[in-house]
């Protein structure tokens, strides 16, 4: 009997302390409730405020639209292309052997001076000795008794074989130094695995990207003055030795050309892999035709314009492509635009989102 009435007090008092945490979540609900209450009136009166703050101001600040006139005009500058890079070797070989074998020699060193066909290593090539002299005996034996047909298919397997033992050996493509050395004797490698790095340092050589605007400045020959951190204080002359048959596009939207530099006789502090910045001066004095940017409208598509002023004083739309060069000034690349024309535009402010914009 005691312990019925010990269980019934038990789950008396668990439903109270039950019924106690839910109305305590409830009324921290209701807290949470009149917290975000509060705050949204106060975002609401805020943007408010907000608006009618920056609609009196352009009311009383922005001017209505004022129509302005501006002269083209020509300035003769000279052009000057900016660059930066690296310097690289002139030429570099990866040598590898074309064949599968133990190695039996390696005749060179890191450092050591080569010359063009020198030979650098090489690996066994007992077999294919001997399958070079076993096709020469049937073509001695064919000369004798067999046909014409059979004479020239041995012949054939002579010029695989003869190939077949040259690829054993790797001889130097050009003369130049031994920048590294990755094989040791009695080294086994399978054919294509990289060998030794040869490089020509006597010239050295950098890629530079040029805007395809300065392209047509570019030209087989022009020096370009270049100066590097490990030479300070000298100015190293390159020369553009290479202009590719294809540009490219970046991942900006821009479209350049990788033009190959040379310096044909580099200083001795100078290293493959060291940078530079420099300028390409080109010859004679070039025309630019000048805009104010504000008197250029861009539709759609992209599109730019202008409106020029006729005689008559109406005016005409005038298709134009541009190269925005900072100041509130634009370069006019192409265009039926000639120094003395008058442009009119209106002027507005940046707030309102007039016709001055970058591109």
């Amino acid at each position: 009997m005691d312990k019925d009435r010990i269980d019934a007090e038990s789950a008396i008092e668990e439903e109270r302390l039950i019924a106690k945490a839910r109305e305590s979540r409830r009324r921290k609900r209701r807290r949470r409730m009149a917290v975000y209450s509060v705050l949204a009136i106060i975002i609401v009166v805020s943007a408010a405020l907000l608006r009618s703050l920056l609609s009196s101001s352009d009311s009383a600040e922005m001017p209505q639209d004022v129509m302005l006139e501006a002269v083209v005009t020509e300035n003769v500058y000279t052009q000057v292309i900016d660059l930066s890079g690296y310097v690289e070797p002139y030429d570099t070989q990866e040598t590898k052997f074309r064949s599968t074998g133990a190695v039996t020699g390696v005749f060179v060193e890191e450092g050591d001076k080569v010359v063009e066909g020198q030979l650098l290593a090489s690996i066994d090539n007992t077999s294919q000795l001997a399958n070079l002299q076993s096709i020469r005996d049937s073509i001695e034996e064919a000369e004798l008794r067999g046909s014409e047909r059979d004479l020239e298919l041995l012949r054939l397997q002579e010029i695989s074989a003869e190939n077949a033992l040259e690829y054993t050996n790797i001889v130097a493509n050009f003369d130049g130094e031994v920048a590294s050395v990755d094989v040791e004797v009695n080294d086994y490698f399978e054919a294509g695995d990289s060998v030794m790095t040869i490089v020509d340092r006597s010239r050295l050589k950098a890629t530079v990207e040029i805007d395809e605007i300065d392209m047509q400045y570019v030209d087989i020959g022009d020096k370009a003055e270049l100066t590097f951190d490990s030479v300070p204080g000298e100015v190293i002359d390159a020369y553009v030795t290479y202009i590719p048959m294809l540009g490219r596009y970046t991942d900006q939207g821009i479209g350049v050309a990788d033009v190959e530099l040379t310096i044909e006789d580099p200083p001795e502090g100078l290293m493959p892999g060291f940078t530079f910045d420099g300028v390409i001066n080109v010859e004679g004095d070039v025309s630019m035709i000048l805009i104010p940017q504000a008197a250029v409208t861009i539709g759609r598509g992209g599109a730019a314009t202008v409106e020029r002023k006729k005689e008559d004083g109406s005016t005409e739309t005038i298709s134009v492509r541009v190269k925005y060069l900072g100041e509130g000034l634009c370069q006019v690349m192409s265009s039926d635009l000639v120094p003395g024309d008058v442009l009119v535009y209106r002027a507005r402010s940046s707030g309102n989102g007039g016709p001055m914009r970058m591109f």
